[in-house]
């Protein structure tokens, strides 16, 4: 595997993880309070509606000149990648609540007790394990189709996703319990950092700039942005008192 494709597996997979953590909290939730059986199913039909818009997605991604993917595909990480990485700032900095998992689970099964149970297919089950694997599908499907395709390799985009979920369904099913010792606060400032530098680098390409080293500037590219977010949240830290939390 060359450098390029293992940077390109090592963060997708990251990327999928976090987002495989956060559905699978919720599906427990409301499967474990209501009916496994509506919930498996909201489940499986959204895992079908997302390999479908891979499937279609992927080829005609692939078709693009590479100049345009670039620009495309970078401005979309780019976009992507800042939000995650505002996000992990402020949570690192204290100016945001860290993500809790454990918190998230038992609101999702506090609303799931406060609303009556169903006979056959229990809709609220079915909704809200659909929406959700929906939701961070759809983010997943976006770094497996951006990634890969920018690479000429949305098999392995792919294959890391998978992987993935499997490792996460793997540990959740043994645990039987929010997996709230995932360090997904920590995940989520890696992806951050990753996504900026691969939105930045990939656009510059596509708009005709060249990186001095070619995809050796990569790294420096990613430490760079790194330092400069850890500066922005040792500043964060340092004014702490007069910043008012933002919810989670």
């Amino acid at each position: 595997m060359s450098g390029a494709q293992l940077s390109l597996f090592a963060s997708v997979f990251l990327a999928c993880a976090v987002e495989a953590v956060e559905a699978f909290t919720i599906v427990l939730a409301v499967g474990s309070t209501r009916k496994w059986s509506s919930t498996l199913l909201g489940v499986a039909c959204a895992t079908v509606a997302l390999a479908v818009l891979i499937a279609a997605l992927g080829p005609a991604l692939t078709v693009l000149p590479l100049e345009v993917l670039r620009v495309v595909v970078g401005g979309l990480l780019l976009v992507f990648g800042l939000q995650w990485l505002r996000k992990a700032i402020l949570r690192a900095g204290g100016a945001k609540a860290l993500h809790d998992e454990t918190a998230a689970f038992e609101h999702e099964t506090d609303a799931a007790r406060r609303t009556a149970l169903e006979k056959g297919l229990d809709s609220y089950s079915f909704a809200i394990s659909f929406k959700a694997v929906l939701l961070e599908g759809l983010e997943v499907a976006f770094i497996v189709l951006t990634f890969g395709a920018n690479q000429d390799d949305v098999p392995l985009a792919a294959l890391a996703a998978a992987l993935a979920v499997v490792a996460v369904l793997a540990v959740g099913l043994v645990a039987r319990a929010p997996l709230a010792r995932v360090p997904e606060n920590a995940m989520k400032f890696v992806v951050g950092v990753l996504l900026t530098t691969f939105g930045l680098f990939w656009g510059a390409e596509g708009a005709g700039a060249a990186w001095p080293g070619g995809d050796a500037a990569l790294p420096v590219l990613a430490l760079v942005i790194f330092a400069a977010s850890w500066l922005i949240v040792r500043d964060l830290r340092g004014g702490r008192s007069q910043l008012t939390p933002e919810p989670s």
